[in-house]
């Protein structure tokens, strides 16, 4: 959540091999405008998903919610 823009962009991204933060951030910088930029870049070993597969993003919402900056 974010108090003025109702959610900021974060990226939740599985680890893997040696991608690394600023490596992200690098990549992005080129291609995607500043606000469509992650706030926050958060790494987890596998993603929640349901019986079709589908990544679960309301459980990823809930898991790394946290107060408004």
């Amino acid at each position: 959540p974010h108090k003025d823009f109702g959610e900021a962009v974060t990226a939740i991204v599985v680890k893997n091999g040696d991608v690394t933060e600023a490596k992200i951030k690098l990549a992005l910088n080129i291609k995607l405008a500043k606000f469509k930029q992650p706030k926050a870049i958060i790494f987890v070993e596998s993603l929640p998903r349901n019986a079709m597969g589908k990544v679960q993003k309301n459980v990823l919402r809930e898991m790394f919610k946290s107060p408004s900056p």
